[in-house]
């Protein structure tokens, strides 16, 4: 499978499991049919259009693991009996998610945990338990792929490209990476798969969730697991060396997300590195501007417009992190913020 038709292979038979289960659950909330194309709005990608981007990022996937900078994915023989497993929870749960994104039903989880923050205690994509089920942290890879059309990983994977760079400058020292908004670790299994040296911690607030990560992390080994907020880390000042956050700052309030940007450069060391992996911003890929304002409403995602229109480097660099690096991806862009050396 290291071959380029090997490579092919594999993402095609990704992207057509994951397209097919798009356009069907499409059709289950009544957005497929000849009428509902013929009233698209105009501006607005088509699918052929999406699957363009999508086929120039697996490109770039592809051309990057050509060149070294990672390897393979691990995933890159699909687990058959994984996929059908994973397919049926999904569309036995399609028909609640579709109920309640027609209800606006987003606040279904009760009091919950009173020690999580309210901002958290949501169901975020109107998806049962919000993040706080393991049922939801079982289903959750296969809603993010089916939304992104098999793409969601090969977006990811392109933070390890400024990761492979930070690794190869620091060549011959330990390092230490703190994943923060872990999720359910997938980001991190390419991680270990390609520098199983390093020391890396996940950090979630969903106790659910990392246990999730826990078990995909298992083969891998040597991955610590923390219950905590990226707006107060319990990590000390100086200890580590890279903080990535995926899909992360788009999902907190306004106050969260400034706080975090501070506790990100306060644990980094000097000449320490941050990698963020997000949501596309207004005017990143101005062809996709109406998809980034229909899906706060689509997709329950309720700090998202806030988000979209933020100065990140005005952030961060109010923290002292300094951008060097931006990628668009598809539907995500990769930005990288260094911190200066201590003078």
């Amino acid at each position: 499978m290291r071959d380029t038709a090997g490579y092919w292979i594999s993402q095609g038979a990704r992207v057509a499991w994951y397209l097919g289960q798009y356009l069907a659950s499409t059709r289950a909330r009544g957005g497929g049919g000849a009428r509902r194309r013929r009233t698209r709005p105009s501006g607005l990608p088509t699918m052929r259009d999406l699957l363009v981007d999508l086929a120039a990022l697996l490109r770039r996937d592809r051309d990057n693991i050509a060149a070294g900078l990672y390897r393979m994915p691990h995933d890159a023989v699909p687990n058959v009996g994984r996929w059908m497993h994973d397919a049926r929870l999904y569309f036995a749960d399609l028909p609640a998610v579709n109920a309640r994104r027609r209800r606006g039903g987003v606040s279904e989880l009760g009091d919950g945990d009173e020690s999580l923050p309210s901002y958290y205690r949501r169901n975020f994509h109107y998806q049962t338990d919000g993040y706080l089920s393991a049922r939801s942290a079982e289903l959750y890879d296969h809603q993010v792929e089916v939304l992104f059309l098999g793409g969601a990983a090969a977006m990811r994977r392109q933070a390890l490209v400024p990761l492979a760079a930070f690794v190869r400058r620091h060549r011959g020292r330990p390092l230490r990476l703190l994943d923060v908004g872990s999720g359910t670790g997938d980001f991190l299994t390419f991680v270990k798969d390609n520098w199983p040296d390093i020391s890396v911690h996940a950090l979630d607030l969903s106790r659910y969730y990392l246990d999730h990560a826990g078990r995909r992390l298992d083969p891998w080994g040597g991955v610590g697991r923390i219950q905590a907020a990226a707006e107060a880390l319990p990590i000390r000042d100086g200890s580590v060396d890279i903080v990535t956050a995926i899909y992360l700052l788009h999902e907190v309030p306004d106050g969260e997300r400034a706080r975090i940007a501070a506790e990100a450069a306060r644990v980094m060391r000097a000449n320490g590195r941050l990698i963020v992996v997000d949501s596309l911003q207004y005017g990143d890929r101005p062809a996709y501007d109406q998809l980034i304002a229909k899906f706060p409403a689509s997709f329950h995602e309720p700090f998202y417009e806030r988000y979209a229109r933020c100065d990140l480097d005005a952030l961060f660099s109010s923290f002292g992190l300094r951008r060097s690096g931006k990628t668009v991806a598809f539907f995500s862009k990769i930005l990288v913020y260094d911190k200066a050396a201590q003078a």
